[in-house]
């Protein structure tokens, strides 16, 4: 296909933008790491302490992107961000790591969990099944599916930003309109006797146990307990900012960006947290804790639905991750794109092609994403890349003071809601999060964070590699 040196077409409304904040963020999440989360908190009370504190700072960091989307609207979001407020070098690490780790491995994990739910109504798409051994590994049909969809996906998003945008807006709305359905059905079934048992001791932070014993934390491991259990509700909160990417792509970009940020957080908060109310309605907590692989939403949907239940929810899963990686591959791109305008990246990333797309880096992406389906080790680094994606969070919010002290006459036709002082506690809850993690779990931050210095030699090369005659 011959490129064709166009510009991006801003296509996209509000209410798809909006779409595209909430769709991106619900994967598979919900439906799986509240059980995670119990284990680590132990009690009803502060599993919502926990996904109310995500809720406040995936809200409080929207908003504060807000201004950032409306002083610089256009593609590269983020990436674009950092490197107005600091320099190419941080903005270079964030597109490393996006990349890298941050992006393709979470497609390759959704892909792998849309595939794993499909097992349920297709039994050939098990990932206990080989489908192709090659000697030095094994491939599974879920693997095969996941990648076929990652496919499927990414040449739809290079026929144009329409043909992406109808997937997105349909099936985010479908998938909204489910939950909310399950939500309300879940609430009519809740069992007063396991609501009252589930929140007696509600404000109890304690380990639990197979056996359904619990055990004490110190103040100090009660606090990495809480950051560790943050861990699975801020990948559930994630990808939020996906928008900020596609800025070239939205019409009125300066007010729908930031409006569709605060709309779409607030709405899947609202739904996340009514989510787990009815989870300690139905289930106690010990089965929330310990469902079956953690599938907290099939365990209460056999509850509500009886034997259709477990169908009900694969169904469910299956529409919310195709919708969710639909998402994150469109915006991607639009990343890698500003990154090659700048020199960091293939050049022929930087070309949209004849549908106005930055085509080439939608199939890199692809590629990249398709190795991690197989490689089998997404999920761990997606553990792993929590602490990143928090620190580049942080950094960016940061950037916020930067820019009015830099550029005080700046245009601002959007301002952070609360500003300073909503930016300041997402600053320091960020910090204590990561100071956490750090301390109690370790393993959670070295591999990701290793992975990011990784890109300041590659950057370091790529800049000799620019400035040979």
């Amino acid at each position: 296909m011959k490129a064709e040196n166009t510009q991006f077409k801003p296509s996209l409304k509000l209410m798809d933008a909006t779409m595209l904040v909430a769709g991106s963020m619900i994967g598979s999440g919900i439906f799986i790491v509240s059980a995670d989360i119990t284990r680590n908190v132990g009690s009803s009370g502060w599993l919502m302490v926990v996904w109310l504190l995500t809720g406040f700072m995936t809200l409080t960091a929207a908003l504060s992107y807000g201004e950032l989307s409306a002083m610089f609207p256009k593609a590269g979001g983020q990436y674009i961000y950092l490197k107005e407020a600091y320099n190419p070098l941080v903005s270079f690490l964030y597109g490393w790591s996006f990349f890298t780790v941050i992006q393709t491995a979470t497609i390759a994990a959704v892909g792998v969990a849309f595939a794993k739910f499909t097992a349920y109504l297709i039994p050939a798409f098990n990932e206990d099944l080989v489908a192709m051994d090659l000697g030095f590994f094994k491939v599974s049909p879920a693997q095969l599916l996941a990648i076929g969809i990652i496919i499927l996906l990414t040449y739809v998003n290079s026929r144009g930003v329409n043909s992406g945008k109808i997937i997105q807006t349909t099936f985010t709305l479908t998938k909204l309109l489910s939950l909310f359905g399950l939500v309300v059905f879940g609430l009519l079934f809740v069992d007063a006797s396991v609501w009252a048992a589930n929140w007696e001791n509600a404000w109890v932070l304690q380990p639990l146990s197979i056996d359904g014993s619990v055990g004490s934390y110190t103040a100090m491991a009660a606090f990495g307990a809480l950051a560790a259990a943050m861990v699975g509700s801020i990948f559930s909160s994630d990808s939020w900012h996906n928008v900020t990417f596609i800025a070239g792509e939205i019409q009125n970009p300066k007010r729908n960006i930031g409006l569709s940020l605060a709309l779409g957080t607030i709405m899947v908060t609202v739904l996340y947290l009514l989510t787990n109310i009815m989870y300690t309605g139905i289930l106690s907590l010990h089965e929330m804790a310990y469902a079956d692989k953690d599938r907290v939403a099939v365990a209460a949907s056999h509850v509500i639905f009886g034997s259709w239940g477990t169908v009900i929810i694969a169904l469910m899963i299956m529409v919310s991750t195709f919708g969710c990686n639909n998402g994150l591959i469109m915006a991607g791109a639009r990343v890698y794109y500003s990154m090659a305008k700048d020199g960091l990246f293939f050049k022929k990333v930087g070309i949209l092609n004849k549908n106005a797309v930055p085509a080439v880096g939608l199939w890199i992406q692809c590629v990249f994403a398709s190795l991690w389906c197989l490689s089998g080790r997404y999920g761990d680094l997606l553990d792993m890349i929590s602490f990143v994606v928090v620190m580049f969070y942080m950094l960016t919010i940061t950037g916020i003071f930067i820019l009015r002290k830099k550029r005080p006459d700046a245009e601002r036709p959007y301002k952070a809601f609360g500003y300073p002082f909503l930016p300041l506690i997402y600053i320091v809850m960020g910090m204590a999060f990561c100071t956490l993690l750090i301390i109690y779990k370790p393993n959670y931050t070295w591999p990701g964070l290793i992975i990011t210095l990784m890109g300041i030699p590659v950057f370091y090369l790529i800049e000799k590699f620019n400035t040979k005659p």
